[in-house]
């Protein structure tokens, strides 16, 4: 096993998959043309592990919608989402099956993944809708009006092809 790797994983696991995102402008320094930039640390930065999945999340005055890109999943049960209170949480895996060939370009992040985001206000445990169709998941939460605490599980809908 590649001891970065390792070492990567343990950062992974103690501060969370956000962690890199924040070393993005450190990795790159201006050279002398505007607009284009090198890597400081001779391909480090390829090696960064991107937020997965990725998130669009929308407001509204009293709903959210998340949008969740999730390649790769054949069901929604291979992806919990948590919400509790102001976070949701994403747990699952994203799994890329293709057998054979060599690889010679990784852009898509695969693996197994658990991101919280923060929500701009308290939502509603009990009125959470999600769907999942062709890698993209939808989650739509309402605002909450009294002050109840309480993590809930949220079913997904699979919406399967006509």
């Amino acid at each position: 096993m590649n001891s970065f790797n390792d070492w990567k994983g343990g950062i992974d696991k103690v501060f969370g998959q956000d962690f890199w995102s924040g070393f993005e402008g450190m990795m790159k320094q201006a050279s002398g043309t505007p607009g284009q930039s090198k890597d400081m640390f001779g391909g480090f930065e390829r090696m960064m592990k991107p937020s997965i999945p990725a998130v669009n999340m929308y407001q509204y005055d009293n709903e959210l919608l998340c949008f969740v890109n999730i390649p790769g999943m054949n069901h929604p049960k291979n992806v919990d989402v948590l919400v509790d209170q102001t976070t949701l949480t994403l747990q699952g895996k994203i799994d890329i099956n293709n057998r054979g060939g060599h690889q010679i370009r990784s852009e898509i992040a695969d693996g197994a993944f658990e991101r919280t985001l923060d929500l701009p206000f308290a939502v509603r445990h009990d009125k959470i809708e999600a769907t999942y169709k062709h890698g993209l998941l939808i989650i739509q939460l309402h605002r909450q009006i009294s002050d109840e605490t309480t993590r809930k599980s949220v079913r997904i809908r699979h919406l399967q092809d006509e």
